[in-house]
């Protein structure tokens, strides 16, 4: 079996000029570096330039050309989850199977409408893939609706296009697919898998709306819904759905299932794997100021901002020169150039005040409601779902992923709470974050292809009170 190699977007990629000038770095790059390269070791990738196609010129994001595909037209469809266009998309991790199917699967790229937070119509981009492997699980082939991990806020950091390219590198952005392995392990199970961009990363028309609640629940499952209708997909109107996602992802099909029983009552929700779901932002934001993950406050506010201009407005007031170059800056990157750009910075050094960002909420009502209504945990979620969190994460904090499934538990959700008992690994450095996204995915992959063979979950809420 030869090796897979990975599609790199390199310097002279024609949809990838080469870059001017280099990312710039704080001190500490060392450890940032070291913590990148563990990240590319867990995906197992290995950087190897390979053609690509020339597309028609679009954005350029960081020395990447957005292709026109992402490009959202002037009018939507009037439908949730209606597809607004498809093209093929090759997969950067790929063999040639022996009845001469592609393995894992033929891919995709797709569009798709959706609601935003504010209730307007909005195009999101994704990615699905027909999976190769026969599905076993009996009745109609199932569908995985998948939410990726933080990627960032540029364009080029979208997860469709870490399908194709699963190392982005150039001189001004660096991007690693770390999800594509558990979409990878998820399509061997036999299940369809359909992937969201989410609201504004990939689709130019807007900044991504990181960790918005309503935005990536409404994305989550109208990727779902758009799934259907892709041409030569397998799955039909009794396949069950699946939701799955870590940290960021993890937030969002949390979300979904909580917004499924209003907003997608067609979605068949058969279950929801919910790893280290970011559920109370106030508590997050705390935990990511001052780690190597500190560019996500910036891409936070940056979102939070775009939808609500009374926030932009307060904002605005309270944040200093350094702190208007850094939410600008990071409006563009992705996680690997955030790291090493914004790595362990604090947001102390961003504001008038010289307090810190969640400081700055906390002090004005209007804004702390805002941060108040992203809260995951005020409905109850449709059909069972699979909590996991690293008793040790200090980039989501462990304690407010617990207080959601104590959450979830007193509303009579059917929650399987799975604490990951680890040792601590570095302190704000995303290994005890990004180790349980590896020490779960086995499990977590099992427990969801059960779910979408019909068998029941038994909700262990009666544990939590002895449960770390």
């Amino acid at each position: 079996m030869r090796r897979i190699a990975p599609r790199l977007r390199a310097p002279n990629d024609p949809t990838s000029p080469a870059a001017s000038a280099g990312a710039r770095r704080r001190p500490g790059g060392g450890r940032l570096l070291a913590v990148i390269a563990a990240v590319v070791a867990c995906v197992g990738l290995t950087a190897a330039p390979s053609s690509a196609s020339v597309v028609s010129p679009g954005e350029v994001s960081r020395g990447v050309t957005i292709p026109a595909f992402y490009d959202p037209p002037a009018t939507l469809p009037s439908a949730n989850g209606a597809l607004v266009r498809t093209e093929p998309l090759p997969l950067g991790l790929s063999l040639p199977g022996l009845d001469g199917r592609p393995l894992p699967g033929t891919a995709t790229r797709l569009m798709y409408r959706s609601t935003d937070a504010n209730g307007r119509p909005v195009a999101v981009t994704g990615a699905y893939i027909e999976p190769s492997a026969a599905w076993r699980g009996g009745d109609s082939r199932p569908l995985v609706a998948f939410a990726s991990g933080t990627m960032g806020q540029g364009d080029q950091c979208a997860a469709s296009m870490a399908l194709q390219y699963p190392l982005n590198l150039t001189g001004q952005t660096l991007s690693v697919g770390y999800d594509d392995l558990a979409i990878y392990r998820l399509l061997s199970t036999g299940a369809a898998v359909v992937v969201t961009d989410y609201v504004g990363l990939g689709a130019t028309d807007r900044l991504h709306t990181y960790v918005n609640r309503l935005d990536q629940g409404h994305a989550l499952l109208d990727a779902a819904r758009a799934a259907h209708a892709v041409p030569g997909a397998s799955i039909t109107g009794a396949s069950r759905v699946g939701l799955y996602g870590y940290s960021q992802g993890g937030g969002a099909s949390a979300a979904a299932a909580e917004l499924q029983p209003s907003y997608a009552p067609d979605v068949n929700l058969a279950g929801t794997y919910a790893g280290a779901p970011p559920a109370d932002l106030t508590s997050t934001m705390k935990g990511i100021d001052g780690s190597a993950l500190a560019g996500a406050l910036g891409w936070a506010i940056n979102g939070f901002t775009q939808s609500d201009p009374a926030l932009k407005t307060i904002l605005d007031a309270n944040t200093n020169a350094a702190g208007k170059a850094a939410l600008q800056d990071l409006s563009t990157m992705c996680i690997g150039e955030a790291i090493l750009t914004y790595g362990f910075a604090t947001s102390t050094k961003w504001t008038t005040s010289g307090q810190s960002i969640a400081a700055v909420i906390a002090a004005n009502p209007s804004a702390q409601a805002e941060l108040d209504a992203q809260r995951i945990g005020t409905l109850k979620p449709a059909g069972p779902v699979r909590l996991a969190t690293g008793t040790q994460d200090d980039i989501v904090p462990h304690a407010q992923a617990r207080q959601l499934a104590v959450d979830w538990c007193q509303k009579g959700g059917n929650v399987t709470y799975q604490p990951l008992v680890l040792p601590n690994l570095g302190d704000k450095i995303l290994t005890n974050h990004l180790t349980p996204l590896i020490t779960d995915q086995g499990d977590a992959v099992s427990w969801l292809a059960d779910r979408l063979s019909g068998k029941a979950a038994t909700s262990n809420c009666w544990t939590m009170p002895v449960q770390p």
